[in-house]
């Protein structure tokens, strides 16, 4: 063989080689993408979950459950965007509370309609009756909002969070760890739009005597010492960002603002106590605990053109939105 052939032949190896290679490059490239592909969920309808209604385990599909919850917790007259920000955070909210394990409160289902434990549930009938003329335009519209969120859910780390949620702030929303035991990352206080031209009754009053007030307040403490004059009961308080009461002084005793909120059945617990002769009188500002996506705010953010997900990663701090695949939860045949 003459020594350009010879050549020749090694050229072609070496080529040919290469192109091998390269195909086994892009096999290895291939296959380190498709490791990489991120979790595409799971549809609602997919996914079967244990409800308890007023005292009674249901099973249901994921999607059935998400828009009763919707029928109850928000006003099917908000923005399209609300509503589905308030399915999202229904969906995450329950995913949370099947995966972290069943509670006292309902050890045989995943979540239940007592809103004091997760969330509250109307069924389609009671809807339709409490909607009235507007029952098909609010079912039509609660049934999309469920569908154009399907399986979206608020991830923090890859997981779903406690997706808490209240009816309006007094101007920012509160740390959790203002009104509950942990300071999640996830629900820090900030800024929140609405005000009392957007909410009905943003700000309330409450008004006892001092016989009411003495008879409820020793109640529950005892030790406290109400004698003499009604304004010599208060002392000093502590107040948040969001005008929040965190603590104050009554009797001597000092009380969380959110314990004075429930003894006396107020709507939040940002507030202030004046006192006029025998009479004491709340001045509340706002509704709920204070804690994550305020819904009345969600409604303005989308009136100004925000979308669902703008929504969400406003109200709750360094989180993803994104499919998910549950755990712990049956799949629907």
């Amino acid at each position: 063989m003459s020594r350009s052939v010879l050549t020749a032949w090694v050229l072609i190896l070496i080529v040919f080689g290469l192109g091998l290679a390269g195909l086994a490059g892009r096999s290895v490239l291939r296959e380190e993408k498709e490791l990489q592909v991120p979790d595409p969920g799971v549809a609602d309808s997919a996914v079967t979950i244990r409800v308890q209604v007023d005292g009674t385990v249901q099973e249901m599909n994921l999607d059935e459950y998400v828009q009763g919850v919707l029928r109850a917790e928000m006003p099917a007259s908000f923005e399209l965007e609300a509503l589905k920000a308030q399915a999202v955070a229904a969906r995450t909210e329950t995913l949370y509370k099947a995966e972290n394990g069943p509670v006292a409160n309902h050890p045989d289902a995943d979540i239940c309609d007592d809103i004091q434990c997760c969330q509250a549930y109307l069924s389609e009938a009671e809807a339709e009756n409490a909607w009235g003329k507007n029952a098909d335009e609010y079912a039509a519209k609660i049934a999309t909002a469920v569908r154009e969120t399907d399986g979206m859910v608020i991830l923090y780390e890859d997981k779903p969070i406690l997706a808490a949620f209240f009816s309006s702030a007094s101007g920012q929303t509160n740390n959790s760890g203002d009104v509950w035991v942990n300071d999640l990352p996830y629900l820090q206080s900030v800024q929140s739009p609405e005000g009392e031209d957007e909410v009905p009754n943003y700000y309330s009053v409450a008004t006892f005597s001092a016989e009411e007030f003495k008879e409820l307040f020793l109640a529950e403490y005892p030790q406290a010492d109400l004698e003499g004059e009604p304004e010599s009961w208060f002392g000093g308080e502590t107040r948040n960002d969001s005008d929040m009461v965190l603590t104050m002084t009554v009797g001597g005793v000092e009380v969380k603002g959110t314990a004075m909120r429930a003894l006396f059945s107020l709507r939040s617990a940002s507030f202030t106590i004046s006192v006029e002769g025998d009479e004491i009188t709340f001045h509340v500002t706002g509704y709920g605990h204070g804690v994550g996506m305020s819904q009345y705010g969600a409604n303005v953010l989308a009136q100004e053109g925000k979308d669902y997900q703008e929504i969400l990663t406003w109200y709750y701090t360094g989180v993803t939105i994104g499919p998910y695949s549950p755990k712990n939860l049956a799949s629907a045949e």
